[in-house]
């Protein structure tokens, strides 16, 4: 027998739109880790060429 009960079906949809939604934060944050590594490490490497090629 199919579980008819909305309170219990609005719960089950609310808790996958959650878990959507945490995947999706988890992935931006990821993301952002992501692209703050590469600037630290460009801005590094951009200064070790500065101080290599100064007069």
């Amino acid at each position: 027998m199919p579980d008819d009960d909305p309170a219990s079906a609005l719960a089950r949809q609310l808790e996958e739109v959650r878990l959507k939604q945490e995947t999706r934060n988890e992935r931006q944050v990821w993301y952002f880790l992501a692209y703050f590594l590469f600037g630290i490490h460009f801005l590094a490497f951009v200064m070790i060429y500065a101080v290599h090629h100064a007069k």
